[in-house]
């Protein structure tokens, strides 16, 4: 007997296909928007890591700022402050602790030796600066800025940290407080270690992307230049600003206390399949200690 082959005809092929097609399309409608909206989420989570992370960074540095030396550019797209290291107390004459050990002179700008009051907290290497005083820009010669000038309130130093006969003593290049006018010591005694200015400035890159970038490394200016000329370290912080300006903004309504107040808004990636882009705004405000 001859057997009868069993299989599908080209109309059942067709019919199955298009049916598959049409299941196919229907869950991939429901699974869709799900799947793109963890892809959104993911950018999102992405960016504000990214902008939580720049806002630390700078809200560290800002809180070690030298008191009264933060300045903010007139569209508020940089923010420039004097970073210090250490500070303590110095010998003054009237502390008359021991003859051996120099105190710091306001008389004379000959001595450019200084006796300090106990050890400090962080090293002090060559080349950096010791500041008295500083009440901030235009209020020389309590201005650290005014570091080229003749009449300031900040030294470099010379030579580390090294051992009096009884107190530990810093070698300054010169003694630019012995020649101030007027006299301004610290009522307490005060002074700070500065290792240099530092700049957190947004701008538009070669590729026109803006960028918020950090610079250190470079000459301490009277006037604020953005971006600041010869820095020896330029960072970037975010490629992904939406704006520059307004991004910093600094209130000095308290006297000794003050807020700077940064607003960063970042984008996000670029996920594939979705015709909206989002972004991500966050805002950060950081207490400044401006007792000098």
């Amino acid at each position: 007997m001859r057997r009868r082959q069993a299989g599908f005809t080209l109309v059942e092929a067709v019919i199955v296909i298009a049916i598959i097609g049409i299941v196919g399309a229907i869950v991939a409608v429901f699974i869709r928007l799900p799947v793109q909206n963890y892809a959104d989420s993911v950018a999102r989570a992405e960016v504000s890591d990214e902008a939580d992370l720049a806002l630390r960074r700078m809200a560290r540095e800002l809180r070690m700022a030298l008191p009264n030396s933060i300045r903010v550019s007139s569209d508020g797209s940089a923010i420039e402050f004097l970073l210090t290291t250490t500070g303590g107390r110095y010998l003054a004459a009237e502390d008359n602790l021991a003859s051996t050990s120099p105190a710091l002179d306001f008389n004379s700008a000959t001595n450019t030796i200084v006796a300090l009051l106990g050890k400090l907290p962080q090293p002090v290497a060559a080349g950096d600066f010791f500041v008295v005083y500083n009440l901030g820009s235009g209020m020389a010669p309590a201005d650290a800025w005014g570091f080229t000038t003749n009449n300031r309130n900040i030294a470099a130093v010379r030579t580390a940290l090294a051992k009096d006969a009884v107190l530990p003593v810093l070698e300054l290049v010169d003694n630019p407080f012995g020649a101030q006018s007027p006299s301004m010591p610290s009522p307490d005694n005060r002074f700070q270690i500065v290792s240099g200015p530092v700049t957190f400035a947004c701008a538009r890159a070669s590729d026109n992307a803006l960028v918020l970038t950090r610079y250190a490394g470079y000459s301490i200016n009277v006037n604020q230049v953005n971006p600041p000329l010869n820095a020896g370290s330029v960072a970037p912080l975010s490629r992904r600003v939406n704006g520059c300006a307004g991004i910093f903004a600094y209130d000095t309504a308290a006297e000794r206390s003050a807020l700077v107040n940064i607003t960063l808004e970042l984008a996000a990636r670029a996920v594939a399949g979705s015709a909206a882009t989002s972004s991500i705004r966050l805002v950060h405000q950081v207490h400044v200690d401006n007792t000098p």
